[in-house]
């Protein structure tokens, strides 16, 4: 494979009289094409899994109160055949760019999003006794990795069956994506459509509902809003996140059966009307999949 080159610098120049040549220069060469995960919770996920291509493992010397989980880490890392290096904080610093990485940094193929020709078909349940309580999650044009990241860890803590983004404007599955997912996007498939609109409609031909959401109670061309909390689950779901910024497009509103909006619990300050996208969707993904938890109960 062709090498890449991270590189940091070692030695203290505060004293004028060292040699510039005191000063070693550590250079790291990365295998071509690889990224850099960081963070224990994404290294370990990566490690249990046979979804990337693994090259190091980088573990922080003197790991101190980490032992007995960095112990762990050489154990996962020796039974896929990984290396392990021990290094300095300063040089972990430097391959993940000065993000949190806990002491570990571990060297892989990227992931990539599925695209849908790939997916298994839903389990639909037979024509006598349909399974009403899919849920799938449709993000479009989510550009942030941290809400990209706490927006996969929520769909997969709440039971969400899948989750689908617009290729277009859309954030990949970086290595900070995955560690604002806790590592979920590590053994949680994200799939990619490059015809958002026609996937919604083709879901809809098939009988699902199609729900978007916004953050007024105004309707948008006849579409109507209700709160979350009067929402019905009663038949295959796909909910629809809209991007940060500018929230759905209107042909993505137009596609939607209704709406959702969050009731706030005051009368709201100009200027702060609004939640985080992740945090929105948080609380409507458990206004919705609760009730899946009292059916079954």
């Amino acid at each position: 494979a062709g090498r890449e080159s991270w590189s940091w610098r070692e030695g203290d120049s505060s004293k004028a009289g060292r040699k510039s040549l005191e000063q070693k220069a550590l250079v790291m060469e990365s295998t071509k094409g690889s990224e850099m995960l960081f963070g224990i919770a994404p290294c370990s996920l990566a490690l249990s899994q046979s979804r990337r291509d693994l090259f190091r493992l980088f573990l922080k010397e003197n790991s101190g109160s980490r032992r007995l989980v960095f112990s762990e880490l050489v154990l996962q890392a020796t039974a896929r055949g990984v290396p392990v290096q021990h290094v300095r904080r300063r040089e972990l610093d430097a391959l993940c760019r000065g993000k949190v990485h806990q002491g570990v940094c571990l060297e892989a193929t990227p992931l990539r999003f599925k695209s849908l020709e790939e997916a298994e078909k839903p389990d639909l349940g037979d024509e006598e006794r349909p399974n009403p309580q899919l849920i799938w999650l449709v993000l479009e044009q989510i550009q942030d990795p941290m809400n990209l990241g706490a927006l996969l860890r929520t769909a997969y803590f709440l039971g969400v069956d899948r989750v689908v983004t617009s290729q277009r404007n859309s954030c990949p599955l970086t290595p900070t994506v995955s560690k604002a997912s806790s590592g979920a996007v590590e053994i949680f498939d994200v799939y990619s459509t490059d015809d958002l609109q026609g996937f919604l409609k083709a879901k809809a031909a098939e009988g699902w509902e199609v729900v978007g959401t916004a953050s007024s109670p105004e309707e948008v061309e006849g579409v109507p809003v209700i709160s979350c909390l009067e929402f019905q689950w009663n038949k295959p779901t796909i909910i629809v996140i809209g991007s940060e910024g500018d929230g759905l497009s209107l042909e993505t509103q137009l596609l939607c059966h209704q709406m959702l909006t969050i009731p706030p619990g005051r009368a709201l300050h100009p200027g702060i009307e609004s939640l985080n996208v992740s945090v929105a969707s948080g609380i409507l993904l458990h206004s919705i999949c609760s009730q899946k938890l009292r059916h079954s109960g």
